[in-house]
């Protein structure tokens, strides 16, 4: 049987939880511009249960270059996502994936989207993620 998931949760709440962005001086965002496609993306995701099978969902996007360069620059977004699930739903498997994997596809490109128009107005103009996250496959492996 397959569920509809769309009828699973229900975001109930968006917002930025934290936002930091660091070029420590011109030096450093004019070294970073020529390297920023060396920077790498961690993506973290953690969920906090609030009350009647309500959930903070926190997705972290962190850029940052793992090289020891001297000159480096920071991106990094905390977008928290509140959902409730349908109470009929008690498997932790199946909440798992609901955190993990259906709503990070849901609400990933809109937070690609604030991320990227941040960085390129804060003097990173030409950049772009060259990689699609596949949270199906992160979930996948994580639990099998």
């Amino acid at each position: 049987m397959t569920e509809n998931k769309k009828e699973q949760y229900k975001i109930i709440l968006e917002y930025i939880k934290d936002l930091s962005i660091e070029t420590p001086s011109a030096s450093t965002l004019l070294f970073v511009r020529e390297n920023i496609n060396s920077y790498q993306m961690d993506i973290d995701i953690s969920s906090l249960v609030l009350k009647n099978k309500t959930l903070e969902i926190t997705t972290k996007l962190i850029l940052q270059d793992k090289k020891n360069s001297t000159e480096k620059a920071f991106f990094e977004i905390q977008y928290a996502t509140v959902i409730s699930i349908d109470t009929s739903i008690t498997d932790k498997k199946v909440i798992s994936r609901i955190v993990l994997s259906d709503l990070q596809k849901f609400i990933y490109p809109k937070i690609e989207k604030i991320f990227l128009d941040l960085i390129r107005n804060a003097g990173y103009p030409n950049i772009k993620f060259e990689k699609n996250v596949d949270f199906e496959k992160m979930y996948n492996d994580k639990f099998n």
